[in-house]
């Protein structure tokens, strides 16, 4: 499946969740439609509906309990399907900007988390650039790390939701190296050598 087929059916799961939702006056607890139905309704592989739904969970909108379904658990209108939707991209021109807000986010998460740091933040960073992650997951696991450090949950969620996107519309490379040096800048306290590092990251 193509990134512009992938972000078409996420477009179609959220927004029949959304109708659904709202059609049925839906409340905090209650059941939404299973994989295999959304799977039937909008003629998409049950994969592609799952990967949709993981995504709407990251924001904590929903949750999925193993054997039970899908359940709503915090659903706020204002926030749900337009801000989703807003980073379902297929373009070259909004791939650039979604990779841009990315960046911003953990160059902001970086500097905050210089605030923050202690010796086992430092060890328990070091330890994930050094084990056998790929190249994306050690970046989400090492982003993570600093974005816990913020203590600001709706800045890690939205984080998450940027890098869970991200990945279905290109894959980044990113180098062991630079997370080092990045690690260095954050105990010297030193942001512009931070946001330096972090921007070349992207290329932006």
């Amino acid at each position: 499946m193509t990134n512009a087929e992938k972000a078409k059916v996420y477009q179609e799961v959220l927004e029949h969740i959304r109708l659904f939702i709202e059609e049925h006056r839906l409340s905090p607890g209650d059941r939404l439609p299973s994989e295999r139905d959304l799977s039937e309704e909008l003629n998409a592989s049950r994969s592609s509906i799952r990967e949709a739904l993981r995504a709407i969970e990251l924001l904590g909108l929903i949750e999925t309990k193993h054997g039970e379904g899908t359940f709503l658990k915090n659903y706020r209108p204002y926030h749900t399907v337009s801000l989703l939707s807003t980073f379902i991209l297929n373009e070259t021109r909004t791939k650039n900007e979604l990779f841009e807000v990315k960046m911003l986010l953990e160059q902001n998460a970086a500097k905050l988390a210089m605030e923050h740091i202690d010796q086992t933040s430092i060890t328990r960073l070091k330890e994930i650039v050094t084990e056998q992650h790929s190249r994306n997951n050690r970046h989400f696991h090492f982003f993570k790390t600093l974005f816990r450090l913020c203590d600001n949950d709706l800045l890690l969620k939205i984080w998450q939701l940027i890098e869970e996107f991200s990945r279905t519309v290109d894959i980044a490379e990113y180098h062991k190296e630079a997370y080092l040096e990045l690690i260095e800048g954050i105990q010297d306290k030193d942001n512009q050598k931070i946001q330096y590092i972090i921007g070349q990251l992207y290329h932006l």
